[in-house]
């Protein structure tokens, strides 16, 4: 890799001069050119850029973000990227991977006269990782990420919400970096709230004016849970559009084979659990997963299958039952047995095997005999 001697010195007069947002961008770039030629060199440096920022922060420089006058909370915060591994249904996959590549050659697109204005939309239910995604994109593109919530912009006094909008948009075209606007149908609400029509409007045209006003390299990811709330123009103004569904099959077995049993699943246990919990969204993989192993751990045993099953096959929106790691009763067998039955079809030899009791006993079970 040909090192660039003006980047390098902006570098050292970065880091000597405790410009973090400066280093980090700078480190940024580095990384997109080392991963060409270094791949994990490039990550290695991609790790030091999002944990090593408080030496700078120590030393007394902290970044003035725009903020709201009323409430001086920031609208606009700087966050590290994931570590958590990202699970995507292949539709959204697909359009998540031509959208990376089209913003890493952007470049490119403008020499040939193709407008690079790169714009992605995230829309569906809350918990498909969205905010996950986001953060995942900002990471493989090597940028630094800045999120701001539209529903955090909004001010309660007539004026202050377009003026919060400009700020925002006015500080994100010098940081070379990604912007997440969350909850976007919070604008949309201003329907349902006391502020005049003429309000809404113009803050909906702040917001047009400000997409509009970016450069075609900065990166724009919108979100929404409510996308029927949003104006038409607004849609229009993100060229990419993915909707985030719940996982399906395959996506919930690679959650559970992750999240569950840390990718050592040898009896196919993610299988089984994919086929149980079927409209159950990311999160409620990871929060059920992460249960049962922390009852596992305190408990100082092996993970239980039985008790984690019957929790996803009874599991309610809105009023999970999480797993334990203790042994099912005589009914919970029984109704564990029934569900397995009768939702997956399941052998009855295997329905024993993952009780741990003998084929027998399920035929009792599924009798209705009471003799445990």
């Amino acid at each position: 890799m040909d090192v660039d001697r003006s980047l390098v010195l902006k570098l050292f007069e970065a880091a000597l001069g405790a410009d973090y947002t400066t280093v980090r961008r700078i480190g940024g770039r580095i990384a997109r050119d080392l991963a060409e030629v270094d791949a994990e060199g490039a990550k290695a440096l991609q790790a030091m850029l999002r944990k090593r920022g408080v030496p700078l922060q120590a030393s007394g420089y902290v970044e003035a973000l725009p903020r709201d006058a009323g409430s001086r909370l920031p609208l606009v915060e700087e966050m590290a990227w994931p570590t958590s591994p990202l699970f995507l249904n292949t539709d959204a996959g697909h359009v998540i991977e031509q959208f990376i590549e089209d913003a890493n050659n952007i470049a490119l697109l403008a020499e040939n006269g193709i407008s690079a204005r790169l714009g992605i939309l995230l829309y569906g239910p809350p918990g498909t990782g969205k905010s996950l995604l986001a953060g995942h994109i900002a990471a493989r593109l090597g940028r630094p990420f800045y999120v701001t919530r539209l529903d955090s912009v909004i001010s309660s006094r007539l004026g202050e919400t377009s003026k919060n909008i400009r700020g925002m948009f006015d500080f994100i075209p010098t940081k070379d970096a990604v912007l997440f606007l969350d909850e976007m149908d919070a604008i949309a609400k201003l329907r349902d709230d006391r502020h005049e029509l003429g309000e809404l409007k113009r803050v909906v045209n702040t917001v047009l004016q400000g997409l509009d006003s970016l450069a075609d390299e900065v990166i724009v990811i919108g979100a929404t849970n409510h996308p029927h709330l949003l104006d038409p123009a607004i849609w229009r103004r993100f060229p990419y559009k993915a909707e985030l569904l719940v996982p399906d099959s395959a996506v919930r077995a690679s959650m559970w084979s992750y999240f569950l049993f840390q990718d050592s699943d040898e009896d196919g246990a993610s299988d089984l659990l994919a086929r149980l919990s079927e409209g159950m969204t990311g999160a409620d993989i990871e929060n059920f997963a992460h249960a049962a192993r922390r009852r596992a751990v305190i408990s100082r045993e092996d993970l239980n299958l039985a008790p984690i099953l019957l929790a996803v096959a009874t599991n309610k929106e809105g009023a999970p039952r999480l797993p334990d790691n203790r042994a099912l009763t005589v009914d919970e067998k029984k109704m564990l047995s029934q569900i397995l039955l009768d939702r997956l079809a399941m052998p009855q030899t295997e329905i024993a095997r993952t009780l741990g009791v003998s084929r027998q006993m399920i035929h009792r079970y599924l009798k209705g005999c009471d003799d445990g």
